[in-house]
């Protein structure tokens, strides 16, 4: 019964804002590692950031997106800040836990939630 609901995207212009967000049920969510990915069409799948206690975000992204979580709503947070157009893709979001030597294995993934940045 794990699940992880992604939420609030939507078609912005450059510049612009936005908030997503990761509703998560069935696992111990402060015990879980939350990565954020993107994927563009045609693309590989993009790690975006992840969260444990401190977000740390990829270095496309870094001065611009923050990545948040609240344990007590079971919910991690994706704010993006100004958007480029290279930012358009499915933002997807998963649960997952550090195994070994700095590895981290995302077990549980969300449909997604596409971001469309026009220029």
């Amino acid at each position: 019964q794990v699940q992880l609901v992604e939420s609030g995207g939507g078609m912005v212009q450059a510049g612009d804002s936005l908030k997503l967000s990761c509703t998560t049920s069935g696992i111990t969510f402060a015990n879980n590692f939350i990565g954020w990915f993107r994927q563009a069409p045609g693309k590989e799948r993009e790690f975006v950031g992840r969260i444990l206690r401190v977000g740390v975000v990829a270095d496309p992204v870094k001065g611009r997106f923050t990545i948040s979580r609240d344990d007590a709503a079971n919910t991690a947070y994706l704010q993006m800040n100004n958007l480029k157009p290279d930012d358009t893709g499915k933002y997807l979001c998963a649960a997952g836990r550090q195994v070994r030597g700095g590895v981290h294995e995302y077990d549980y993934w969300g449909q997604g939630t596409q971001v469309t940045v026009s220029s």
